[in-house]
């Protein structure tokens, strides 16, 4: 039996479903049930049914089990592999968050020893935990609050101003700010609440107790999609930083009574293994200022 042959079981098994299952390997239908039928001749039996629908059989149900662990054992050796032959040239695997203020990145990777070399792996703020909490990244940016187990550490290290932003033809686009009670019954997009709670429900409920009682839009989109769609719904707000201001078919206005902002934080596990980590880490208070994202220089 072959890994790559256990491992398109596994997922099979997971999705009860070959069209599913070939999609997340990435590969055809056809080869896909080529490949399990392979399998169980190796196995000396069927592994599954598939009229009138895809079932594990006994046999299915113990390779599916123990091929799980196989896979899991198999991935983190891969992983300590590259680590240790990553050693002598320190690596920092480095969580970019989607949407970041353009600086800081930059700004953390001054702080690196010299010599390192960053990788990217970019994601929202649940995507970052989790790829933290798989060991895929060393260090990663999320936006706060979130929650986190025991085993990780955060440091604030950079806050952003929000306010709204609507199609240039909305009625609010011109105004020079905009009081936030002028928002009640307002339809507002927001971002996916799974791809960060923490922030979801205080974006919300600050808000809220600012007086602006806005109805919460079906419709969920990150930042990007939120950008296209705006310019041709004037019946739509959603909040960003300034940044886009400029882009055509767009308006951004402040709320009035201070910005509702949005802090940033780096998060890495505990006890720290990678040196270029904690030397990072060790910079970060004196180093980055917690400050207004929007100042640039």
């Amino acid at each position: 039996m072959e890994l790559r042959q256990l491992r398109y079981f596994v997922v099979l098994a997971e999705e009860l479903h070959f069209r599913r299952a070939a999609e997340r390997l990435f590969i055809s239908t056809p080869t896909l049930s080529q490949q399990i039928k392979v399998l169980e001749r190796e196995m000396g039996g069927a592994l599954l049914t598939r009229d009138p629908r895809v079932e594990l059989t006994a046999a299915g149900e113990v390779l599916f089990r123990t091929g799980r662990e196989v896979l899991r054992s198999v991935d983190a050796a891969v992983r300590e592999t590259r680590r240790a032959s990553a050693e002598g040239a320190t690596v920092l695997r480095f969580g970019l968050l989607n949407g970041v203020p353009p600086w800081l990145p930059s700004r953390i990777e001054e702080l690196l020893p010299a010599g390192t070399r960053m990788v990217l792996t970019g994601g929202t703020t649940a995507d970052q935990v989790r790829l933290l909490d798989d060991d895929e990244v060393d260090l990663a940016l999320v936006r706060a609050p979130v929650a986190l187990p025991d085993r990780f550490a955060q440091q604030p290290v950079a806050r952003d101003e929000l306010g709204v932003l609507m199609s240039s033809s909305h009625p609010f686009a011109h105004s020079a700010e905009i009081a936030p009670a002028d928002l009640t019954d307002q339809e507002l997009i927001l971002f996916a609440k799974e791809s960060a709670p923490g922030l979801h429900d205080e974006l919300l409920h600050t808000l809220h107790a600012r007086g602006a009682h806005i109805r919460l839009s079906e419709s969920a989109m990150g930042h990007a999609q939120m950008l296209a769609v705006l310019p041709s719904r004037p019946d739509l707000i959603g909040l960003s930083t300034s940044r886009p201001a400029d882009q055509p078919g767009l308006a951004w206005r402040p709320l009035r009574g201070g910005p509702v902002e949005v802090t940033y934080a780096a998060i890495w596990r505990v006890p720290i293994r990678n040196p270029a980590v904690r030397a990072l880490v060790e910079a970060l208070p004196a180093s980055i200022e917690f400050r207004a994202a929007t100042d640039r220089t």
